[in-house]
């Protein structure tokens, strides 16, 4: 697998999925370029989707792709018979991958992993391109080089792992032990540029957040970085580095008992920057909630940065949905809402 592919954001109304908002957002992903579209992972809240609304959406999304980008599903769970069923249906639904993200809180060995887990969905969809999804951070577990290395060998669908880890060494012992033939996609925006110029790594692409926004500026890095253009590559990667570096929204807040850390993690930054410029987001679900006013200002402040360096970026969000950009982030009623007041 190669190129820019988006994991893709869950809209909401407050009764549902928003279908009409759904099929808006992969119109203009497949407008822009992007190589293919991830639905339900971790950026589409899959922890707090119920398996129908997954599957409706998988459904949805590998029809509305169909002949135009790869559908991916994100089927993986800590229990295998769950992670089997929804692959099964993800299948059936016309996607063509998956994402398998290790199991997380019960915290099986990378042994496990492998054999208990990701084996047997290879061997039940051998029609299916099976991605691993190695995010220790989130997970509480790990997917190690040499146990990927022995399903890739073993199963021809396995082939391509999401990394990440964040640690360099380890997708470098991947590329070793996989060889060069095997597939690997940066899971974090702010590393792509050094996962796909390092020649001890040579990663293929990435499954990008920040693509929800600026699809059509993502995958041209991506483009750059595969045609050997570093330095057109460089120059976009350092425009777009103010909203990379914030997937994760961190901010000290000050209580009655003390200054405390506060991380909005993905995708609350995303979402809520989604919904101020007007596409359709709606609200991250429960437990997530929304920014506190010095996180939204941290978002606001990255997002002016990035549209005073390179404003032509955003035109083709201000053409699709008829909007702009300059008045949506500066106006204050267009964050009304999406934020703490108080701590």
């Amino acid at each position: 697998m190669k190129g820019c592919f988006t994991a893709l954001i869950t809209p909401f109304t407050d009764t549902g999925l928003d279908m009409d908002g759904l099929e808006k957002l992969v119109a203009y992903q497949i407008e822009n370029g992007i190589a293919g579209i991830l639905a339900a992972g971790t950026t589409g809240e899959s922890p707090t989707l119920s398996w129908d609304e997954q599957n409706r959406m998988t459904r949805r999304i590998a029809e509305l792709t169909r002949n135009e980008a790869l559908c991916i599903a994100g089927t993986g769970s800590n229990n295998t018979q769950e992670a089997m069923d929804a692959t099964r249906h993800a299948g059936e639904a016309g996607a063509q991958a998956v994402l398998l993200v290790d199991p997380y809180y019960n915290g099986p060995s990378s042994l496990e992993i492998r054999r208990e887990y990701i084996a047997p969905i290879a061997a039940a969809n051998p029609d299916l391109h099976i991605v691993p999804y190695v995010i220790p951070g989130r997970t509480g577990a790990q997917l190690m080089p040499e146990d990927l290395a022995m399903l890739a060998k073993e199963y021809d669908n396995v082939n391509t792992v999401k990394e990440a880890t964040g640690d360099l060494e380890n997708m470098r012992r991947t590329r070793r032990c996989c060889g060069s033939e095997f597939s690997i996609l940066s899971g974090d925006d702010s590393l792509t540029v050094t996962m796909m110029t390092d020649p001890t790594i040579q990663a293929s692409g990435v499954i990008s957040v920040y693509s929800n926004l600026l699809p059509g500026a993502v995958s041209t890095l991506v483009k750059h970085l595969c045609a050997g253009d570093n330095d057109s590559a460089q120059k976009l990667a350092e425009d777009l580095a103010p909203l990379f570096e914030l997937v994760t929204v961190a901010t000290t807040e000050q209580t009655p008992f003390g200054p405390v850390a506060c991380k909005a993690k993905n995708p609350l930054g995303i979402k809520t920057l989604m919904a101020v410029l007007g596409l359709p987001a709606g609200p991250c679900r429960r437990p997530l909630g929304r920014l506190t006013g010095g996180g939204m200002d941290r978002l606001l402040t990255a997002a002016r940065e990035v549209y005073t360096r390179a404003p032509e970026l955003f035109a083709p969000l201000e053409r699709f949905f008829g909007v702009n950009v300059e008045e949506r982030l500066n106006d204050p009623i267009y964050r009304e809402g999406l934020f703490y007041v108080t701590y």
